[in-house]
């Protein structure tokens, strides 16, 4: 007989909510007057941008090279419906993330580089040149989203930090308060978290430090001040609330690779033809819309993107 124990840092099945049913209860609760006293975290909060010394700056010019094959969706459920394990393995943490303090926040830039330095987020954001972009979100859940992020391409931060011969890759970290994001005083995890990608894949056109979404600033769930957006990865690649990039001649091991390398791993790019261990990648639920669609190789942006990985066949491009 097989007997199969639960990993500490499984999610329960009854926290993997599908999205439809989750904004299905909120609605019934609205019904019933509810929501307010009752849901916690499942009603949205709003923005705060008034809060934000960088409201100021939002919004800023679209450009309009990114477009979408979909409609946006809609800034409630973007800003209500969050993976953000720092505050919970859940999707209901936007309450929660509303103690992260986004003032001061300092971004150290090390390793292999010619420039390394400490900056405020808001004198990096004076060097920045910001724009809005379009992009398709993939969860590894097998959800999306369409979001019009704000920010800069990853590449000026690059050429801000003016890497060595010797850098290779590009190590991300977050926070790491647990006074404030309780999820960190877990630790079965390995906190802080960390996500990599090779330098190549950080100066391509589509890698983006978002700052800001639906004209305004970040809000704190979705990785104020300053997360990650890669579109054509799986979106655990994406990190949130950046403090610290290094530029380094080894791999980094990501979060998730270092929990469940078997299951989450290096590359992450979005490939339907490669199944999760515990589930299809196929097609995926377009959020608050109920509908699925197949799922596309690198989330669309194979033009873009499939240069990168030529010679890189026998590894599993989602890991």
């Amino acid at each position: 007989m097989n007997i199969i124990g639960k990993r500490a840092w499984e999610m329960p099945e009854h926290l993997a909510t599908p999205e439809h049913l989750f904004f299905n209860r909120r609605q019934v609760l609205a019904g019933l007057g509810l929501a307010g006293g009752m849901a916690g975290g499942l009603m949205p909060l709003p923005l705060r941008a008034e809060e934000d010394p960088s409201a100021g700056l939002y919004p800023v010019p679209r450009n309009s090279s990114y477009v979408l094959d979909r409609e946006l969706t809609s800034e409630e459920l973007v800003s209500s419906y969050n993976n953000f394990y720092e505050f919970g393995s859940h999707k209901r943490i936007s309450a929660a993330a509303q103690k992260l303090p986004i003032r001061p926040w300092v971004l150290k830039i090390d390793g292999l580089c010619d420039n390394p330095q400490e900056i405020g987020i808001d004198d990096l954001l004076k060097k920045m040149p910001l724009e809005e972009r379009l992009y398709r979100h993939r969860c590894v859940e097998a959800w999306s989203m369409a979001v019009p992020w704000s920010g800069f391409a990853l590449a000026e931060l690059v050429k801000l930090a003016s890497p060595k011969a010797g850098a290779k890759y590009v190590r991300m970290e977050t926070f790491q308060n647990p006074d404030v994001a309780t999820g960190q005083k877990q630790t079965w995890y390995p906190w802080p978290y960390v996500e990599g990608m090779t330098l190549a894949e950080a100066t391509n056109e589509l890698a983006f430090m978002a700052t800001g979404v639906y004209g305004k600033p970040l809000p704190k769930q979705s990785g104020a001040p300053l997360r990650l957006a890669l579109p054509w990865k799986y979106g655990f690649k994406s990190i949130k609330s950046v403090v610290r990039i290094s530029f380094t001649e080894t791999r980094p091991v990501s979060f998730w690779e270092e929990i469940a390398a078997s299951e989450y791993g290096f590359w992450a790019n979005v490939n339907p033809d490669v199944p999760h261990p515990r589930w299809s990648q196929a097609s995926e639920e377009l959020l608050g819309t109920g509908e699925r669609r197949p799922t596309l190789l690198f989330n669309g942006y194979g033009e873009q993107v499939a240069g990168l990985y030529a010679g890189l066949e026998n590894e599993p491009l989602y890991m």
